[in-house]
C-alpha cells in the first residue's frame, strides 16, 4: 500500500499518489470502457486509492466510468473528490465539447452559488454511485478561465457558495473542500476570504514553472492547507522533452520555454534522470504537498510513472535543481 499523507486539519487521509481522471473522459482521444477499466485496476493494484474527477471530463463520462469502477469496493477503502462550479443537465449529442471526444449528451452551465454547488454534487453522487464525497473542489474559478464573467461567479461564491460547502461538510455529505484552478493568483484571493482544506493546483508548481513560490506555497504553510498537484508535466512537455511541436500549458511550447526545458533536461541527464522522472521527483517531494495525481488512460504510462518514482533521486536532487523551496521558504519549514 502507498503513503497516506492528511488532507489539512481534517481525518481525510489521501495516498502520495492520486488517479486523476481525465483521461477516462476522453481527453483528446476516445477511451473504451474496457481502457478505462484497466487503467483503473493498475492504479488500484499500485496502491492508488485517491481518484480524483469532475464533471467536466466528458461531461459525466468520466465520473460515470468511475463510479461504476469503484462501485463493487467498500467505500472506506477508497478516496474520492469531486468538483463544483459547472451544472449538467441533458442536452444534445456531440462528437466532442471542450477537448473531450464523445462526451455525454449533457449541457453544461457555470453556477457557483449554493444552490448551483448543491445541484452539481447531487448529479456527481448519481453519476460516481455514492451519497458523500471525501473533497470536493471549486473547479476552475478566476479569471483564467472565465476572464470579466469572474467578478459575478465569485460573488455568487462569496455569497453562499462557500457557506453551503461548509455546511454540507458540517452534516458529513462532503468531508473536506478546497479549490482546484490553473492559476495561483485567485487561491490567494480565495484564502484572504476563508479556510480551504486543500488547494488542487495544475501546472504551477512543478519541476518548470513555479509561480506558485511566489507567496501561496508560504501561506497555505501558514494555514496547513494541503496542496494536491495536478499537471506535473506541464501540458507534455516535461514528458517528452523540448521536441518539434511539446505542448506547454495547454499551447505549442515558445522558444523561451523549449530553451528552459533543455536545460533541465540536461540536468537531468547529469543525474542519470529522465526529465519525466526528475519533474515527478520535484512535485512528489515538495513540502506540503499530500497527493500528486497522474492522469492518464494508458496502463503502460500509469506503470512507467510509478516505476519512476520507485527509483530513489540522487542526494543532491533538491539542491542542484535549486531546492524545492527558496532558502527563506525552506528555513522557515
Amino acid at each position: 500500500m502507498r503513503e497516506r499523507r492528511r488532507i489539512g486539519k481534517t481525518d481525510v487521509q489521501v495516498t502520495d499518489i492520486s488517479f486523476g481522471a481525465s483521461a477516462i473522459g476522453n481527453l483528446g482521444r476516445a477511451v473504451s470502457d474496457q481502457e478505462a477499466f484497466e487503467v483503473l485496476q493498475s492504479a488500484w493494484d499500485a496502491g492508488i486509492r485517491y481518484f480524483d474527477t469532475a464533471p467536466h471530463y466528458g461531461r459525466g463520462r468520466s465520473e460515470e466510468r468511475l463510479g461504476r469502477f469503484l462501485a463493487s469496493r467498500p467505500r472506506e477503502d477508497y478516496v474520492l473528490s469531486t468538483k463544483v462550479g459547472r451544472v449538467l443537465s441533458p442536452g444534445p449529442t456531440m462528437k466532442e465539447a471542450d477537448g473531450f471526444i464523445d462526451p455525454l449528451p449533457n449541457d453544461v452551465r457555470y453556477d457557483y452559488s449554493g444552490d448551483g454547488i448543491e445541484a452539481s454534487l447531487e448529479g456527481s453522487f448519481e453519476r460516481l454511485q455514492t451519497s458523500c464525497a471525501d473533497i470536493v473542489y471549486i473547479h476552475d474559478i478566476g479569471t483564467y478561465t472565465h476572464g470579466a464573467a469572474n467578478e459575478t461567479h465569485m460573488r455568487d461564491l462569496l455569497a453562499t457558495g462557500l457557506d453551503r460547502l461548509q455546511r454540507m461538510k458540517d452534516r458529513g455529505k462532503i468531508r473536506a473542500f478546497g479549490i482546484g484552478v490553473n492559476e495561483t493568483r485567485i487561491c490567494l484571493d480565495l484564502l484572504k476570504e476563508t479556510d480551504l482544506d486543500a488547494i488542487l493546483l495544475a501546472g504551477r508548481l512543478t519541476l518548470l514553472d513555479r509561480e506558485a513560490e511566489n507567496g501561496l506555497v508560504e501561506e497555505c504553510r501558514q494555514r496547513e492547507t494541503s496542496l494536491v498537484l495536478g499537471g506535473i508535466f506541464n501540458s507534455g512537455i516535461l514528458a517528452t522533452g523540448p521536441v518539434e511541436g511539446a505542448w506547454f500549458d495547454y499551447a505549442p511550447a515558445s522558444s523561451d520555454i523549449l530553451a528552459k526545458v533543455t536545460a533541465l533536461q540536461e540536468q537531468a541527464g547529469d543525474m542519470g534522470l529522465s526529465l519525466a522522472s526528475a519533474a515527478l521527483h520535484f512535485a512528489h517531494s515538495y513540502p506540503g504537498v499530500a497527493s500528486v495525481l497522474l492522469g492518464t488512460s494508458k496502463v503502460t504510462s500509469l506503470r512507467r510513472n510509478l516505476d519512476s518514482l520507485a527509483e530513489n533521486p540522487p542526494a543532491d536532487f533538491s539542491s542542484r535543481f535549486g531546492g524545492p523551496l527558496t532558502a527563506s521558504l525552506q528555513a522557515n519549514l
